[in-house]
């Protein structure tokens, strides 16, 4: 892994696809354990999370379902400050365990604003898996159930996390060049 550009930015790498790899199977893996017997459905949030939702399911034995979500705060490098929600749940939640699969967790907007959405609907319990956490950017205090790497307050690009929609399909995560 060497020094990478994204439009006008240079990244440096940060994790690789191995260590990816080893903490999702990790993560699955405490899944199947907290829910053997059950069937829960996971809400991956668009577009971030599409390849960690994806990687992590093919880790998983149970009977699991799951459905993707679109919501968005990013411009740039910036959280923008509003959420916008473009593609809608559609799947009845009442009763049922909810795990959310989020690429990323910063300041914690994006959830605070969705997460009362999904409570209205009574499911039976609701947890969090994130492949990403930065504590120090947290403003709105989400609790992560399931948590892949804390990480920096910085900037980082690849395995699913874009900047300005380049970037995504970089197998390993890179962090800023400041």
């Amino acid at each position: 892994m060497s020094i990478i550009r994204v439009h006008d930015k240079q990244f440096e790498p940060y994790l690789t696809a191995n260590e990816i790899s080893a903490r999702i199977k990790t993560l699955a893996g405490q899944l199947d354990k907290d829910y053997a017997g059950k069937r829960p459905l996971f809400i991956a949030i668009l577009n971030g999370s599409f390849i960690f939702a994806a990687d992590l399911f093919k880790e998983l034995t149970m009977e699991a379902e799951i459905c993707f979500i679109k919501l968005a705060s990013y411009k740039g490098t910036k959280s923008s400050g509003q959420v916008i929600t473009a593609i809608g749940l559609d799947t009845d939640l009442f009763g049922r365990d909810v795990v959310i699969v989020e690429d990323i967790v910063d300041t914690g907007k994006t959830l605070s604003e969705f997460l009362p959405q999904l409570k209205h609907q009574q499911p039976a319990s609701m947890k969090i898996v994130a492949l990403l956490h930065k504590p120090e950017a947290t403003v709105f205090p989400i609790p992560i159930d399931y948590l892949g790497f804390a990480i920096p307050n910085k900037f980082v690009v690849g395995y699913g996390l874009d900047y300005d929609g380049l970037g995504r399909n970089i197998r390993e995560i890179y962090k800023l060049v400041e």
